[in-house]
């Protein structure tokens, strides 16, 4: 592990704590206008998010009705009801977007797929910078609101389903993650610069509260006009 990572890693909790448990919960509303052009409709109900620390798994609830579960993994996603029922499936999500761009609509289980592993990848970072399989090298650092903020890549391998298997993550003095950086490949490889905000300490792990994606353009600017994605969490549990 390089000196950075092992620092940002001790920031947030320390790798020895976050593997002591198995499960990450937390409350979630979002919106923002990325979905628009999914021909998504939103809405500001909460609903709950429960990962696995070990093992990329999520599930949301309610999805798309008040007794829907969805369950991720990243070779299938399914919608099932509260009697364990299956409403819906799909086995080899990732291979449902070929062909896509910024403007092509989702189905339910598109949107599944992508909340799944987002959701994952956000919950875990930046332990996950430790899994097997990741390469991560220190780049440039990045001048931005008064700080120099030390930089991450890394490259993620194709059995991590993630936004992109490049992604840059920059972290401010305290070690704390300030901003993350990815192409959203579902989606016909949109630049996005995600910011987070309003960190809360959970059984010694920290966890930002509010995230907010904003387009990147190619100087790496982000255009903060606009809103793609909001997320705001609460209530996290560690198990």
């Amino acid at each position: 592990m390089i000196d950075l990572l092992r620092q940002v890693i001790a920031a947030h909790g320390g790798l020895d704590r976050w593997n002591a448990f198995r499960t990450v919960s937390a409350g979630i509303v979002s919106g923002g206008e990325f979905w628009a052009t999914k021909g998504i409709a939103t809405d500001a109900n909460p609903r709950s998010i429960t990962t696995k620390t070990q093992e990329e798994l999520a599930t949301i609830t309610p999805y798309g009705a008040p007794d829907f579960v969805m369950t991720f993994v990243p070779d299938r996603v399914v919608i099932r009801n509260s009697q364990g029922e299956t409403i819906a499936g799909r086995d080899h999500p990732r291979s449902a977007f070929d062909g896509h761009g910024v403007d092509t609509p989702w189905d339910p289980l598109h949107r599944a797929y992508f909340s799944g592993y987002a959701l994952w990848t956000y919950l875990s970072t930046p332990f996950l910078l430790a899994m097997p399989g990741v390469a991560v090298q220190e780049v440039a650092p990045w001048d931005e609101s008064g700080e120099v903020w030390r930089v991450l890549r890394a490259k993620f391998p194709p059995a991590i389903a993630t936004h992109s298997a490049d992604q840059d993550f920059y972290f401010g003095p305290d070690f704390l993650l300030r901003r993350h950086d990815y192409q959203v490949d579902v989606s016909g490889g949109l630049a996005v610069a995600q910011y987070v905000h309003d960190f809360v300490a959970i059984r010694g792990i920290r966890f930002p509260s509010r995230r907010r994606v904003h387009p990147r353009g190619a100087d790496m600017r982000p255009d903060r006009s606009h809103a793609l994605v909001w997320i705001d969490l609460s209530d996290f549990e560690l198990r």
